[in-house]
């Protein structure tokens, strides 16, 4: 079939539908209602000839072929906004989106300086529209790949082919136990490393092997894929993990938490800016060196 104009108004509606998780939660980045939501979603079923989604009361589900369709818009539309930006280059214009994800619970690091290259970069790109959001490494990962996403901030291990990463800052980790905690009134000296390894731990579930507890994690143990989550679970009491020391350091002085002196497993992870490789816009180009020089 031929794609036109209409077809990738009514993919990205869909891309925008599956991205939020429902017709209703759509609304508000389209704009459109909700009955108006679901006509396109029928126009677009109605022109492919496959059912996209089940919506009703057991709530909304992506089909299969849905999940398929989603990625093909997903590349298109990602191609899109890329060659969008190229033309505009030529004429000297900046102008269109500019989306960027960030790990979570990084504002409170004082070498996270991500708000003042969106001023500077706002100050000299005014017209492009900044579209800022959080996720987990992985998904900034793919994002990035796949042209969801046009920057990433965060800590990658395994970077995949077709991207580039360069470091900006470095972010030191600490173990950490709750006011709830055993280990929290005694003396550090008093705490034995075979007692430390032994009580349960929360893991980031991103971490690779090399950034987890040297010995092999029990059924005791979890994990959270979000930095927030796992300090939640720690300011439970029940377990001990590994935190960022510029998130910890407020809870410290609240008495929440406290610093344990077992280092053997303290870490200084890269902080990195994710792009795709090869030419990329020139909005896209502009940020990235903003970025850079703020982190310099």
């Amino acid at each position: 079939m031929q794609i036109t104009g209409s077809d990738i108004h009514l993919l990205s509606v869909f891309d925008a539908v599956v991205r939020n998780g429902g017709f209703s939660a759509a609304q508000v980045e389209l704009g459109l209602s909700q009955p108006t939501i679901s006509n396109h979603i029928t126009a677009l079923e109605q022109r492919l000839g496959v059912t996209l989604c089940q919506r009703g009361r057991r709530g909304f589900l992506v089909t299969e072929k849905g999940q398929m369709v989603h990625e093909i818009a997903k590349t298109l539309l990602g191609t899109l906004d890329m060659h969008s930006g190229h033309l505009a280059a030529l004429k000297g214009n900046l102008v269109g989106r500019l989306r960027i994800a960030v790990l979570d619970s990084v504002c409170t690091d004082p070498n996270f300086r991500l708000p003042e290259a969106i001023a500077r970069f706002t100050e000299a790109a005014p017209a492009v529209r900044i579209e800022l959001g959080i996720a987990r490494p992985q998904d900034i990962l793919n994002g990035v790949l796949d042209g969801a996403i046009h920057i990433g901030i965060g800590s990658f291990d395994n970077v995949l082919s077709g991207l580039r990463t360069t470091d900006l800052y470095r972010e030191d980790h600490a173990l950490y136990c709750a006011a709830a905690h055993p280990f929290f009134a005694r003396a550090d000296a008093d705490i034995a490393d075979a007692e430390i390894t032994a009580v349960p731990w929360v893991h980031r579930g991103y971490w690779s092997r090399q950034r987890r507890k040297a010995v092999n994690p029990t059924d005791l143990d979890r994990f959270a894929d979000e930095i927030e989550a796992q300090l939640i679970l720690i300011l439970s009491g029940a377990y001990i993990g590994l935190l960022p020391i510029h998130m910890a350091e407020a809870h410290v002085a609240a008495g929440r938490l406290r610093r344990l002196g077992y280092t053997a497993e303290d870490y200084t992870c890269p902080m990195q800016m994710l792009t795709r490789s090869g030419q990329v816009p020139q909005v896209n180009t502009l940020f990235m060196r903003i970025l850079a020089e703020c982190h310099a």
